[in-house]
């Protein structure tokens, strides 16, 4: 009976984790736009970090990450069990939130080009003063970044907890707490490889070995556009969850463009519901924008 009882809590656990994996991918796949946004805003955290400090740097926000979800994750467990209404409004505003800082990425991209030139300028000369403090700006560096992963992980977290409201609590914890150690050490872990890409290029193009010397030159040539790219995928994303995630929340929509994409077949009738979320996403990430930065202004006004 005791080697029964085993087997069967063997099975029983095996079942679970099965679960927990089955909907920890499904998670992740729908935190996609966010986590594409934080690797490229983590990775760019040590620009002017000295090269010997920028893996304490990564290390210091990934630890900053770890206790920003340690908040988050029994925060959301709570809010399942207590208020289970408000979780669909924490999505909806979750999606709001990665279409209206998508399209203000676009705007800072094409309108403000110059003020962000400038800044980055500003950046270099504070830089190469021969009186920066190095650990301050290190110190801010790290502290901005936290900030930053706590919005980015609130919004993962909420993502995450709109796949598995039908779940029991304890599933819910479990599959939270997976996504969460996983996204961080992914993250960071790729943060990690990113910045240091250059130093294992260069070492490459050292050797005396033709091939190794060439692939250590073409490493040097991609990292800089590596950042660019993981940037531009990361807000192409964000659109496309966000604008899922709102066009679920507005049933007419949801019904109008998946009524529309029913008239296509095979890869066709996945790209076009999925194109149709990116614009809808954009529109949203548009109103948001016209909406929320004049409002904006007129408070920093109001409270210098």
């Amino acid at each position: 009976m005791a080697g029964s009882s085993l087997l069967v809590l063997i099975d029983d656990i095996a079942t679970v984790l099965d679960d927990v994996a089955l909907m920890t991918k499904t998670a992740t796949k729908k935190t996609a736009g966010v986590l594409g946004d934080d690797l490229a805003l983590n990775a760019q955290q040590v620009t002017g970090v000295k090269p010997a400090r920028e893996l304490p740097v990564v290390w210091a926000v990934a630890k900053g990450s770890m206790i920003n979800k340690a908040i988050l994750v029994p925060a959301a467990v709570a809010i399942s069990f207590f208020m289970p209404w408000l979780v669909t409004p924490l999505l909806m505003l979750g999606g709001a939130f990665l279409c209206f800082e998508g399209f203000e990425k676009l705007v800072h991209k094409f309108l403000h080009r110059e003020e962000v030139q400038k800044r980055k300028g500003e950046l270099h000369e504070a830089l190469r003063s021969p009186d920066a403090d190095l650990r301050a700006i290190e110190k801010d560096k790290i502290k901005g970044a936290i900030r930053t992963d706590f919005i980015l992980s609130a919004e993962i977290i909420a993502i995450t907890l709109g796949t598995v409201t039908t779940q029991t609590i304890g599933m819910q914890f479990m599959v939270l707490a997976v996504v969460a150690i996983l996204i961080t050490t992914c993250v960071y872990g790729l943060v990690a490889g990113i910045v240091k890409l250059d130093d294992g290029g260069l070492y490459l193009s050292q050797k005396d070995n033709p091939l190794l010397k060439g692939l250590g030159s073409g490493i040097l040539w991609l990292a800089p556009y590596l950042m660019k790219t993981l940037s531009v995928l990361g807000t192409l994303a964000m659109f496309l969850v966000g604008g899922g995630i709102l066009t679920h929340g507005f049933t007419p929509i949801y019904d109008t463009i998946h009524h529309f994409a029913e008239g296509f077949s095979g890869v066709a009738g996945v790209v076009v519901p999925t194109v149709a979320n990116g614009l809808f996403g954009v529109a949203a990430g548009a109103v948001l924008v016209a909406v929320i930065t004049p409002l904006a202004r007129w408070w920093q006004a109001r409270a210098a």
